[in-house]
């Protein structure tokens, strides 16, 4: 199991080499378990693409540390600049950036109504979290999403 960025969890299921031009390359072959689509991922640019392995169980305390912070004061601009700014921190693929966008939606949230694209940033952040928390402390996702929901309720 491992994390593609913005795509989420996935299972690398083979290396495959292919011809691309006159070079032969080798792909991970991986299957995203959320939308069960199958990505190639060139296995010399992985790192470069982002490709982790799925955070240790030490790691989730961080993320709930993350989401549990409060006392700061969101930036006040445009929903626009906002949405860039947090669709790049989710595109890291970094559980902790993704962690702050989904706290940050949510904390603005209490404030004022949410964009649609900020919405669906929401469920995407929530949803990247879930499935990679779940795995790492192998426990069931609607637990998971239980803790989050209890943090911001």
């Amino acid at each position: 199991m491992a994390v593609y960025p913005a795509h989420g969890v996935g299972k690398i299921e083979s290396i495959e080499s292919r011809c691309i031009g006159e070079l032969e390359q080798s792909f991970y072959v991986m299957r995203i378990v959320d939308s069960n689509m199958t990505v190639m991922i060139p296995t010399k640019s992985c790192k470069t693409v982002g490709l982790r392995n799925i955070i240790s169980a030490g790691d989730v305390k961080k993320v709930f540390d993350i989401l549990n912070e409060r006392g700061m004061e969101p930036e006040s601009q445009p929903w626009n600049q906002r949405y860039r700014e947090y669709m790049g921190k989710i595109k890291t693929g970094s559980v902790f950036e993704i962690a702050a966008v989904l706290r940050d939606l949510l904390l603005l949230r209490e404030d004022k109504e949410l964009s649609f694209g900020e919405r669906k940033m929401v469920d995407t952040a929530k949803s990247l979290l879930i499935k990679e928390i779940a795995l790492a402390k192998e426990t069931e996702e609607e637990q998971v999403a239980a803790s989050i929901d209890r943090i911001f309720s």
